[in-house]
């Protein structure tokens, strides 16, 4: 296991996408573990999805009365994230303000070049000249493309992405690490599997899913229910950023003097692919149990199975070997503890007891 190396205790963390599924979640973690530590925020709350879910995280983050800084702002704004970095004594920046979504990609490019493109640009702009210990940035399982070896292994090649999405978390890979060899910035990529859990994102399948099966709508199972995802929970990947967090890549100089880019990748995912249909399955039964959906529900007359989308992949699975070596951390809450966890949520959410 690796040493850690950065000291959050008393420092300063910049956090984007902070009232973002995954961003609220690390807030709360960090003030948890560490008593002296500020934690300044920045999203631009777009109404991608629900806005008042956002809001209910932010609720949740300022209810704690820590040392917390919220800016309303998109990292796509060179002179927000100048402001930010000119007027506190950044340390670690985590970088999770991101267009997500594949589908919404194919449709709405624009949105993904200006955050993910453009905004990772001024991040990485900002952390060269106000040095930083350590870059954290989320990537994304999508990168591995159609990539036919499993499971997947950052050792991999990624060379063909099958979305504008899985093209921009490549991308952001690629200046990372430019930005690491050429101004010694250590910086980590986390390549996140299908993450899931409470007051997650609308547009992933278990919440969409659910939001239909309430207002008794029928839900797509795509490729027939052929598909295979790494659902990972929530709180998981939590616990490896935060680990990843506290141990920056060693800054070191190689045989021509240079710096060898003190820059890492990790994949965070539970390495265990599930069904699609039985993944349906188990939601289905947890949102009975948690008196979502009535306990007669005709599941059947709901489900529709149609082919593949465009910019799908058949199966997600990652190789967490290198995370395990590292940071002796291995996700491994179980779908139907996590989907459960979620049932619970959802219900006190919308008050949708049957």
């Amino acid at each position: 296991m690796l040493p850690y190396n950065v000291e959050l205790n008393g420092k300063t963390v910049l956090i984007t996408g902070a009232v973002g599924f995954i961003g609220s979640y690390l807030v709360r973690r960090l003030f948890h573990d560490f008593r002296n530590i500020k934690v300044i925020g920045i999203d631009s709350v777009t109404d991608y999805y629900d806005v008042n879910i956002k809001y209910e995280r932010l609720k949740e983050i300022e209810s704690l009365k820590r040392d917390w800084t919220f800016v309303r702002a998109s990292i796509a704004d060179k002179d927000a994230i100048e402001k930010i970095f000119s007027e506190n004594k950044i340390s670690v920046v985590v970088n999770f303000a991101a267009q997500a979504g594949v589908r919404y990609s194919i449709t709405n490019p624009d949105a993904y070049v200006q955050s993910n493109l453009i905004g990772f640009y001024n991040i990485l702009e900002a952390c060269r000249h106000y040095e930083v210990e350590h870059l954290v940035y989320a990537s994304s399982s999508s990168v591995y493309g159609s990539n036919k070896k499993v499971p997947y292994s950052t050792d991999d090649k990624v060379d063909n992405p099958v979305s504008l999405y899985a093209a921009t978390k490549k991308s952001n890979e690629l200046m990372a690490h430019a930005y690491s060899k050429l101004y010694n910035i250590p910086s980590t990529g986390l390549r996140f599997f299908t993450v899931y859990g409470p007051a997650g994102r609308p547009d992933m399948a278990y919440f969409g899913f659910t939001d239909k099966l309430v207002k008794g709508e029928t839900i797509k199972i795509f490729n027939y229910g052929n598909c295979k995802r790494d659902f990972t929970y929530v709180d998981d990947i939590v616990e490896g950023v935060v680990r990843v967090i506290q141990h920056a890549p060693e800054k070191e100089n190689g045989e021509d003097g240079l710096p060898i880019p003190p820059y890492k990748v990790y994949n965070i995912g539970n390495s265990h692919p599930e069904n699609l249909l039985e993944f349906v399955t188990i939601l289905q039964e947890e949102l009975v149990r948690a008196g979502v959906l009535p306990k007669d529900y005709d599941f059947d007359s709901h489900k529709e199975l149609v082919p593949m989308q465009p910019g799908d992949v058949p199966v997600t699975y990652a190789d967490t070997t290198s995370l395990e070596q590292d940071f002796a951390f291995k996700p491994g809450t179980s779908l139907r503890d996590g989907l459960r966890n979620f049932a619970e949520w959802y219900v006190k959410f919308y008050n949708t007891e049957k």
